[in-house]
């Protein structure tokens, strides 16, 4: 899960995950203000400072580890080691500060990694449809685009299904390209 600050990461890691969530999160200091833009989320009073965790068990020995990255840009070291190995990521949107999310997008853009957009619904923000928002980040086609609450378990699993769903087709056919054509007797 990556995305702004102040987006919803750590909620919407706490809302789908099978067990206590891990958190790294600690109060907003006086020394922050001074480098974390906490425009549009004045309410906000923790951050997180290293990482979430969570886990959900698809069936027997196939676990989904969830991993939720800060959202501050002096953080930004920590995403290379959170998304090593990844199969997919979330990018959590916010439509109030739409701009804040496009630094995760440029991120698992360039590094490959199949993502889904998750546009955190809060109350009061303007709702934009799916594809009014894959204009605006310029999303690649394709690149699902999903409405969300991130305080709703079953909302937040469906962004997972679509991600998971997404994620295969892009791994499968990177592999299918790998391959090559099949030829042989027919």
């Amino acid at each position: 899960m990556a995305g702004g600050f102040g987006v919803g990461k750590t909620t919407l890691v706490g809302a789908v995950s099978e067990i206590r969530p891990l958190r790294t999160e600690e109060l907003l200091s006086e020394a922050g203000e001074l480098v974390d833009d906490t425009g549009g989320v004045d309410q906000k009073t923790t951050t997180t400072v290293a990482m979430d965790f969570g886990r959900i068990t698809i069936r027997s020995g196939l676990a989904l580890y969830l991993f939720g990255t800060p959202g501050q840009d002096r953080f930004w070291f920590l995403w290379d080691e959170l998304s090593q190995g990844a199969l997919g990521a979330v990018v959590l949107a916010d439509t109030r500060r739409l701009q804040d999310c496009f630094p995760a997008v440029d991120y698992f853009e360039h590094r490959g990694i199949p993502f889904v957009v998750a546009v955190n619904c809060f109350a009061g923000a303007r709702t934009y449809g799916a594809q009014d928002v894959a204009r605006a980040l310029d999303l690649e086609q394709g690149t699902p685009v999903v409405l969300c609450d991130a305080r709703d378990k079953d909302s937040g699993k469906e962004v997972l299904i679509r991600l998971v769903e997404y994620a295969g087709r892009v791994h499968t056919a990177r592999l299918l390209d790998a391959v090559g054509p099949q030829t042989g007797p027919v």
